[in-house]
Order: C-alpha cells, then structure tokens, then sequence
C-alpha cells in the first residue's frame, strides 16, 4: 500500500468517525438542555391584582411550583402595592418542552393595581427545599 492511498483511508476514517459523532450530537436531545427556564411574555392588570403570561421549561420529576410577584414602581415607598400568585407543581408539566402559564397575582391587603401603574414583575421556581432559581424580571406599564 502507497502512503498516498494509506493517507486517503486514515483520512476517510477519521471523516466518518466525525460524521458519525456528529449526528450522535444532533440527535441528543437539545430540549434537555434548556429546561427550568422562564420567559416573561405579558403582564396585565386583573383586577383586583395582576396576571402574567410565563413560557417555561422543568426538568421531568422536579418538586417545585412557578412563583409570580409584583411590586408597582410609581407609588412612594411606604404606599406600594404587591401581589404575589403561584402554579403549583401538580398544575406545571414537565417534560423539558416550553409550557405556557397564567399566573394570577393577588394583590396583598390594601394593596391596589391601575391602568398605567409602573410594575416590576419577578417570576421564578420555588421547591420544597425553600430553594428559589431560575429568576426572571420584567418592568411593565399596565
């Protein structure tokens, strides 16, 4: 054998071992890769507190529910409103696919959202180990 056409087969083998490894990779599951995120779509008012849109991702068999709070910008510190709302873990699926949720916000006593209020949304998981993750933020105009 010439080191001409040795060179051709070592360098046909090492093509086909990459191709190979290559689509391994492409077939891995790349869902697996983004789960427990959580993206903001939309916040509104629902009276008498707030509703937020979340898509959001969870590892299979995790122990957690989906936490929303709300805080408004425009009021002086000691008249701010907050409403908290949470989807509880019987209510998430889980399966690394992007889900959508409804989080309804309820507003804390004496607490009060209007149309154009400023408000700071926080959305994360929380478990049952008190572990929170996965935070996201978004400021909104109702």
């Amino acid at each position: 054998m010439t080191s001409s056409s040795l060179r051709r087969r070592v360098a046909g083998t090492a093509a086909t071992v990459l191709l190979i490894g290559g689509g391994a990779l492409a077939a891995a599951p790349a869902a697996a890769a983004k789960a427990n995120l959580l993206t903001i779509d939309k916040v509104s008012q629902h009276a008498p507190g707030v509703q937020v849109k979340v898509t959001y991702s969870c590892d299979v068999g995790i122990d957690h529910q989906l936490v929303a709070n709300a805080t408004t910008l425009n009021h002086s510190s000691h008249d701010q409103s907050i409403a908290a709302g949470t989807v509880k873990k019987d209510k998430l699926v889980c399966d690394y696919e992007n889900h959508v949720a409804l989080v309804t916000l309820r507003p804390a006593a004496g607490s009060h959202f209007d149309k154009g209020d400023k408000v700071k949304v926080t959305v994360f998981y929380f478990d049952n180990d008190g572990f929170r993750y996965a935070d996201t933020e978004t400021v909104a105009v109702l």
